[in-house]
């Protein structure tokens, strides 16, 4: 594990609240996949923003490292943090990352992490292409929403409709 992924797993074990965990756990709909730490959501943002601190100038590959590194441990808080790093640096991804992305939405388990994941991190980079770049993230939705899981199809119908969502020129 990178040095950054150490620190915020550390960090948010160290916020763990075990009562949080249960119920998070049983406010979800036990979902067998994922284990809970019992961070909270201000502890979730402070460790980042305490990463940030040192680490000021995260590179596109490196925020897509280790928001890789995090979501690879089934653990809701990780998970979260993943998303909440893509949301503050939704500036540096490009197309090519909704490879990426289609795998945290695949394996996403609950709608806590897939619809901000969705809104917050995907379709603002969505939104952010333009010619051919948009043209193939046209592609990806497309073939999302004929894919069959059902979290791929959710994205494909959230930013493909509605007004201010389409992807479409």
């Amino acid at each position: 594990m990178s040095q950054a992924g150490e620190f915020i797993d550390a960090a948010l074990q160290r916020e763990a609240s075990e009562s949080r965990a249960d119920e998070d756990f049983y406010r979800l709909g036990s979902p067998g996949e994922l284990t809970f730490y019992g961070a909270s959501m201000g502890a979730i943002r402070g460790t980042l923003r305490d990463l940030e601190r040192g680490h000021p100038a995260l590179s596109h590959d490196e925020l897509t490292a280790l928001s890789s590194e995090l979501w690879a441990v089934p653990v809701f808080e990780r998970r979260l943090a993943a998303i909440v790093l893509l949301q503050s640096h939704a500036y540096l991804l490009i197309s090519s990352d909704l490879t990426r992305l289609e795998g945290f939405l695949r394996t996403g388990v609950v709608a806590e992490l897939v619809e901000p994941l969705v809104n917050d991190v995907i379709r603002p980079l969505v939104q952010s292409l333009t010619d051919a770049a948009l043209d193939r993230a046209v592609t990806v939705l497309d073939r999302w929403a004929a894919d069959g899981n059902p979290w791929l199809a959710y994205a494909a119908r959230e930013l493909s409709a509605g007004p201010g969502r389409s992807t479409r020129r």
